[in-house]
This record gives structure tokens, sequence and C-alpha cells, in this order.
């Protein structure tokens, strides 16, 4: 039999790390078992469902390289299914009709002392209406809900997380499966649905584990197979709670703007709650299809660290070619600068050495974007601890030796090694440390204190962009425009 697993997110959201955690488990495990991953809209909350939510929802799992198999299926289309089968569950007596006005049979459940007293409670109301009479009043169109009767016993199933788990049938109450409006409820549906699917496993996070026994026997009730049932940990944030929006981002969105790749987060969300079993941390999706199994999820739930994902990011950063970052950089140098695609038609191999270059120091994408402005526009900035600590201790010698260096760079071929032996040469001359060149040096050319090598940075803006700085720099510094620098970064 062909493995069958679905994804099954509701449209009153945006797809958040929870759910797209869910959806990876299952992808992996189909993609690796040769299996078919389904997925399912369930809209059948009309009040709160809405097409942006679902047009987000398809969009992050396209994002995160996450195919289905298949068309979207979505709930709602099987709505007359669902009431056909609760309706069979009532023919079969495994159901009633419950006429009570719901605030009585809520309240008459209340006052019980026992789960199983007010199940008690709730069944004699209904059942205090003899067959007929329940029969009549039902063709009369008098309104009324159906109960699953739940039988004695026990319901266990052999998780395939957390092993066996059992539940006294006496804890469960006479669920409803369909509104007196003539809705179907959740657990009804769902097992009608992945009963209709031949879904062969059901994964989903720990929150949905008391819908297992309730679902199991309407599984058992209505002659169906049950599938395998797998509870993945939550997922929390830093406090130990629940991970929610008062942590930040929780939707997938949010990190795709914020320049996390798509192979950096599946990499990432396969890590909270699954392990493959030794310190390997960074994976492809190749990989992780390998290596997954429902026999490594963890029963712990796991952390969303934000410092650990944009590692990984920068991990994949490092692996990821130039030509498949260009675009991702480019759009996001328009946000930030207004460098325009145009401008960069022509110097398309200068602009990859750049972003080959830059996304070895880099976290995500917009780090990569932010460090290529240096090198695209003149409209620099200098950062006040840097020129602090690199030009003020002592600005007079600083004017000196990037005069002489401008002076010396100025008649030498532009070229790596031969700035290299330059720059390292008048160092030897003055008897100084390279470092105390190459740094002032550094914070003319790019502002800052830390940057790519000093020598690609000197190739890469080329010389008249390099020798203008470093004499916008000397300026600066003769006519004291950096001596009252403050909290402030000094535009020049």
């Amino acid at each position: 039999m062909t493995m069958r697993v679905r994804f099954a997110p509701s449209p009153t959201g945006y797809l958040h790390v929870g759910g797209a955690r869910t959806a990876l488990f299952n992808w992996l495990l189909a993609r690796g078992q040769g299996g078919e991953f389904i997925l399912r809209i369930e809209d059948t909350d009309r009040a709160r469902s809405k097409p942006e939510h679902t047009e987000a929802i398809l969009h992050g799992l396209d994002w995160l390289g996450l195919d289905w198999d298949g068309e979207p299926h979505f709930q709602s289309e099987g709505v007359e299914r669902h009431r056909a089968d609760a309706l069979r569950l009532l023919d079969e007596g495994k159901a009633y009709r419950d006429f009570a006005d719901p605030s009585t049979a809520v309240g008459a459940a209340s006052g019980a002392a026992t789960d199983e007293e007010g199940r008690r409670r709730v069944r004699e109301l209904a059942e205090s209406v003899t067959p007929e009479e329940s029969r009549v009043r039902a063709d009369a169109g008098e309104s009324f809900a159906i109960r699953f009767r739940v039988p004695a016993g026990e319901t266990s199933w052999e998780d395939a997380v957390h092993g066996r788990r059992a539940v006294q049938n006496a804890a469960i109450p006479d669920l409803v499966v369909l509104r007196r409006d003539g809705t179907p409820t959740y657990n009804l549906a769902v097992v009608s649905d992945d009963a209709d699917m031949g879904i062969t496993h059901v994964i989903r996070g720990d929150d949905h584990l008391s819908n297992t026994p309730k679902q199991i026997l309407l599984y058992q009730a209505l002659g169906w197979p049950v599938p395998v049932f797998a509870h993945v940990p939550l997922i929390l944030g830093p406090d130990g709670k629940r991970l929610s929006k008062r942590h930040g981002a929780t939707a997938v969105g949010d990190y795709e703007s914020r320049g996390i790749l798509p192979d950096a987060m599946v990499n990432f969300l396969a890590l909270l709650g699954w392990s493959p079993g030794d310190d390997t941390e960074v994976m492809d999706r190749e990989e992780l299809v390998a290596r997954f199994s429902l026999g490594r999820v963890l029963k712990k739930s796991s952390v969303f660290d934000v410092k650990k994902l944009e590692w990984l990011n920068g991990q994949h950063l490092a692996r990821t070619a130039a030509d498949r970052l260009e675009p991702l950089v480019t759009a996001k140098l328009q946000l930030i600068s207004g460098v325009s695609s145009d401008y960069l038609r022509g110097r398309e191999v200068w602009y990859r050495s750049l972003i080959d270059l830059l996304r070895v120091r880099a976290r995500t994408v917009d780090d990569i974007a932010r460090q290529a402005v240096v090198y695209l526009t003149d409209d620099l900035e200098y950062d006040e601890p840097a020129v602090r600590k690199h030009w003020l201790k002592d600005p007079n010698t600083t004017v000196d030796r990037l005069e002489a260096l401008r002076e010396r760079l100025a008649d030498v071929e532009w070229e790596k090694s031969a700035l290299e032996t330059a720059i390292r040469g008048m160092a030897e001359e003055l008897e100084v440390g390279a470092g105390k060149v190459i740094h002032p040096l550094r914070v003319s050319l790019t502002g800052m204190a830390a940057s790519p090598g000093i020598f690609d940075v000197l190739t890469l803006l080329g010389r008249d962009r390099a020798l203008e700085r470093m004499d916008r720099a000397i300026e600066g510094l003769k006519r004291g425009t950096f001596a009252g620098t403050q909290n402030e970064r000094t535009r020049a």
C-alpha cells in the first residue's frame, strides 16, 4: 500500500512556523518512502477563513519547496459526505439525536462530578425522547444535533512518536458530530476526509493528542482502517512557553522577508523536534529526505532559537552559488538603497564576484545587500566606534599614513597581489604592523571596522572610487569633520 500523508491547515491565519514544521515532517516522510503528500485546506469555518490566508499558505509551502501531489483539496467540498457519515452513525444506532437546547445540555453536564457522569446526564436528556418521537420531531423540521455514542471500554493506539497510549472511554464525552445547523464538527470531518483520501499516516502536533481517541472511535464505528498516528512535539519560545506572536515573527513569510533562504528554513525546522542521530546540523533537503524517520522524532518540545536559524542561514549562504543569490540580493538592494537592476546591467560578472565575497560573512540576504551598498553607491557612512578607534586616537598620524598610502597606490597596478605588496611594503618601511596601515584604510574605504579582506575590497571598488574615498577621508580629518563624532554615524 502506498503511504499517503497530508497537511491540513486552516485558512484562518498565515502559515505559521509550527504548521510549516508539521508540513515538512509529512513531506520528508512521504518523499523518503515513495509516498504521496496531500494538501487539504480545512476551510469549513466560513466566518474566519479568508482567501488571502489560503494564498499565503500556498505561497509559504511553495517558498519552502514542499510540493504536494495533485491539486489542493478543500474540506468544504466534502460537507455532504460528512453529513452522510453522521446520518449513517445515527441509522446504525451508534449516534443519537439531541434536541436539547445547547445551554440546557451544557448546564446538565457542568454540574456533574465526573466526565462520565456529565456524559450520562447529556445522554439521559437526549434519550428521554422515544425513538418514534425523535423521528417525528425530526421529520417535522425541529433542529437537533447528532451525538456519537461513545462505547464503554478503553481506546488505545501505538503512537509512532510516544509509543502506546490509552484512554478510558469514560473520560470521553458523547461528542457532537453534526451540529443543529447541519454542519459537521471537526473530528467527524477530519476522519471522513482522511478515510476518503486513503490517508495512511497522520502526523501532527502534540496539541491534537486529545482528539486522537475520539477519532479512532469514529474510524472504528464507521468501519474504516485506522491510520498510524504520530504526534510531534510543540515548538516553544525562548521563555519555555508555546511559540506565539509575543515571541516575534511566527509566520513563515516573515522569515522570507528577513532574508532567510528556504533551504536554511527547511534545515532549521527539521531540527526542531527531530534528530539525525549524530552531530550533523547543516543538511540540504536531499540529505534530510534520506535521513528522516519517525523513529528519530523527539518526544520533548524544542525551542525556536532565532540566532541558530541565522547561523544555519549563514552556512547555507556560503554553500549557495552567487548566481542563485543574485536576484534575492538585487531585490533587497532596491528596497534599501534604490540600486536598480538597470544600474547593474552589464556588470554581472563583477556583481557576482561581490556577492561571492560578501556571502561568506553574512547571516542573511539582507546582510549581503547592506554590505553591498558600500560598493555600489558613494553615499558612504562612517561607523563612530571605527572612526574613534582607528582614526581619532592620533588623527595627524592617520592623515600622514593615508596620504603616503594614497600616493603609493595611485601608481600601483590595480591587481590584488600588487596592492598587497604595496601596502605591506609601506608597513615595513614605517616599521609598524600591517594592521596599523590596513585598519585606517578599511575605515576610509568602507566606513566600517570590519569587512572582507582589504585587498579584495580595493579590487572590487576599483582604482578611481578607492582613491576618491581616501581623499574624502583625508580631507575630513584635516577639517576636523570627524572630531566631534558622537553617537550618530557621520555622513560624508
